[in-house]
């Protein structure tokens, strides 16, 4: 990355008006309100449906919507978290976006919950709320410290070596396991993409552990990269890959629709380290997962 992207990459800190160019304002918004991360699992969500073929109609169209507005308002508000808030943004463009923009984030949150709230009554989601609500616990007990651990509370991201297998464990339920049940379809006839898509979303939520190596090296958290490394991460990271790599071709998908996303993301995970700007992670990382959805479309 050169150093002018860098530089782009970082914003004015929150007491300072920006002024930015417009394209570069819109795109801010666009990443750090996590619209990109939501199209992202709406994508995802979409192509799930493809094994499905001509029994999705409107359910299927809901649910790709509702896994829009949830991913919206489950990042939010764990963005806009009072003690997020009052942590300096450093050098962090995208830390400094949310401070400066919270309430507009509260906002979004808020409609997105009035969104998901109404197609959960519509569609008569009601009577899987048993099923759901393990998954609203994980969405909150993520950042907030429920857990008792070693004396005090802690929260789930804070047990060691679980945030990556967390985020890709919630990510596939919400993105392959909600399209089965909102189509009253078995997992197992999704099992070789729940498996795919839980490799893929581990190796790129570790390249985030690799963007954070620092500040938890230096709070104790015990990630890949503080364990094994940046080497040592990205060498987890890649297996996953090809674990990902593996599952999608033995699902006799379409090899270049599981290949070159694959590429993508191992470029990516090679590429990264913690001095890589806001856009490297916020846009090429999370882009790799729209990348992987757009290929099934398309290939």
């Amino acid at each position: 990355m050169t150093a002018s992207f860098r530089r782009a990459a970082v914003s004015l800190p929150p007491s300072v008006p920006s002024t930015r160019a417009l394209p570069l304002r819109l795109l801010d918004a666009l990443l750090y309100s996590s619209a990109w991360l939501a199209a992202a699992a709406a994508a995802q969500t979409a192509a799930a449906l493809r094994l499905w073929p001509g029994v999705g109609g409107s359910a299927g169209a809901h649910v790709v919507v509702l896994v829009f507005a949830v991913t919206l308002l489950t990042y939010n508000l764990d963005a806009a978290l009072p003690f997020k808030h009052g942590q300096p943004a450093g050098t962090s463009g995208r830390k400094a976006w949310q401070q400066r923009h919270r309430p507009a984030m509260l906002a979004l949150a808020g409609a997105a919950a009035l969104t998901g709230a109404y197609l959960l009554l519509i569609d008569g989601w009601v009577h899987f709320l048993p099923l759901l609500l393990p998954l609203a616990a994980l969405a909150i007990g993520y950042s907030w410290p429920v857990l008792p651990w070693r004396g005090r509370w802690r929260a789930i991201r804070e047990v060691p070596l679980l945030k990556v297998f967390l985020i890709a464990g919630v990510w596939t339920v919400v993105t392959v396991g909600l399209p089965a049940l909102a189509l009253h379809q078995p997992l197992a006839s999704a099992r070789g993409l729940l498996v795919q898509r839980f490799c893929l979303v581990v190796a790129l939520a570790i390249v985030f552990d690799i963007r954070d190596y620092s500040r938890d090296r230096a709070v104790g958290l015990r990630t890949f990269p503080v364990l094994l490394g940046v080497g040592g991460a990205k060498a987890v990271s890649l297996s996953f890959l090809a674990g990902a790599v593996a599952a999608g071709l033995a699902r006799e998908a379409a090899p270049l629709a599981v290949l070159l996303p694959a590429v993508a993301a191992a470029s990516v995970i090679i590429a990264a380290h913690e001095g890589r700007g806001d856009y490297f992670f916020a846009l090429l990382t999370d882009g790799v997962l729209l990348v992987a959805a757009a290929a099934y479309f398309v290939l």
